[in-house]
């Protein structure tokens, strides 16, 4: 990594702009997917920015993902909707209901849009942290695009990685982000260490014969761990619950791998809220106090051998800027995938140092 220069983030978003309008996107729809695959990157979630791009590309070239989607509210109440993604990229009904979220918020208080017909839509957290840099609460959550997890105790993969995020504002540089899979390690990992050729830490992942499981080329023949074991179990399920079923949204056997069958439309569910302080009495005084109580936490001596306490999204404003400013530095093999799909895509390779 230290070896490989940056790439600028504007030319980084090009490039991916570029290739998705290969496949059929819309220009504006490209953009706007780009960008915020390239954000992920910038906020530090790079295993699920533009390390997906593959993904994507291979589902709108085989016909799983619509490359031209038009998405529609399918239903609506005053604090309340559904959004049918028309099978499109799921960073668009994603975004659409981000903003939705926050505008009914703005009027009653509290915005929920579900999301249905969906497609994978990178780290939740782009989906959140907007409405704590708005001033208000946020929470998304998404059915697995493909099943890792068995039931606890039981070994039909009928459950994903589910992930669920947060975010609070906060007075200061940082809003609370909170963003996790409700498995020991989401699968972006182990697609990253495969691509890297590392292994993973035991604890991840079992075989199905129970023992731990540390290639990562192995991954499908053993199931992924869930956090807390029957409570992270339990939470998945939750999640699957309001993000899938409530949407019309597929859960349990119904979910699609979107990685192995790139021609099956997902039916991905996923969630976003906004919540407003202001519907409680108490508006800005929220940023103050939770500042107050972030900063206790912060103070708290650490255990010998331990870092200085963090809370979530700590540091990630200076960072993303600073990669704003200096560029992305992309992982070798990341580097070299991205010349690939440039040539599958009749494209200038995006990083042609690396051919050699």
């Amino acid at each position: 990594m230290a070896d490989s220069p940056a790439v600028a983030v504007d030319a980084l978003r090009d490039f991916v702009a570029h290739a998705l309008t290969t496949c059929g996107v819309p220009e504006p729809d490209a953009g706007k997917v780009a960008g915020l695959m390239v954000d992920a990157d910038i906020y530090g979630y790079d295993t699920h920015g533009v390390f997906r791009l593959r993904q994507y590309l291979a589902r709108l070239r085989d016909g799983g993902c619509n490359p031209t989607a038009r998405f529609s509210i399918a239903h609506e109440t005053v604090a309340s909707a559904v959004i049918d993604g028309d099978n499109g990229l799921g960073h668009l009904a994603m975004a659409a209901a981000r903003d939705l979220a926050i505008k009914k918020a703005r009027t009653t208080g509290i915005g929920w849009v579900g999301v249905r017909r969906g497609n994978h839509a990178g780290p939740l957290a782009l989906y959140v942290r907007p409405q704590a840099e708005a001033g208000l609460l946020g929470m998304a959550a998404s059915v697995g695009s493909a099943n890792h997890v068995p039931p606890y105790g039981g070994t039909d993969l009928l459950i994903g990685t589910n992930p669920i995020a947060f975010s609070a504002p906060a007075t200061g540089p940082d809003p609370f982000v909170f963003d996790m899979a409700t498995t020991v390690a989401a699968m972006g990992k182990i697609k990253t260490l495969l691509q890297q050729g590392k292994d993973m830490p035991e604890g991840w992942m079992v075989g199905r014969d129970g023992t731990p499981l540390t290639d990562p080329a192995q991954s499908s023949d053993g199931f992924l761990l869930p956090i807390g074991g029957p409570k992270g179990f339990g939470l998945s399920v939750a999640i699957g619950l309001m993000a899938g079923v409530l949407n019309g949204a597929a859960f349990g056997s119904k979910v699609v791998d979107f990685t192995k069958d790139t021609t099956s439309p997902t039916n991905t569910g996923q969630f976003v809220v906004a919540l407003d302080p202001a519907a409680f009495g108490i508006g800005d005084g929220f940023a103050e106090e939770a500042a107050r109580v972030f900063s206790e936490m912060r103070a708290s001596a650490p255990l010998p051998g331990h870092d200085r306490v963090r809370l979530p999204g700590d540091g990630k404003s200076a960072a993303a800027e600073a990669r704003r400013e200096n560029g992305l530095t992309l992982n070798p093999a990341l580097r070299r995938d991205l010349n690939a799909l440039a040539a599958d895509c009749g494209l200038d390779a995006p990083f042609p140092e690396d051919e050699h």
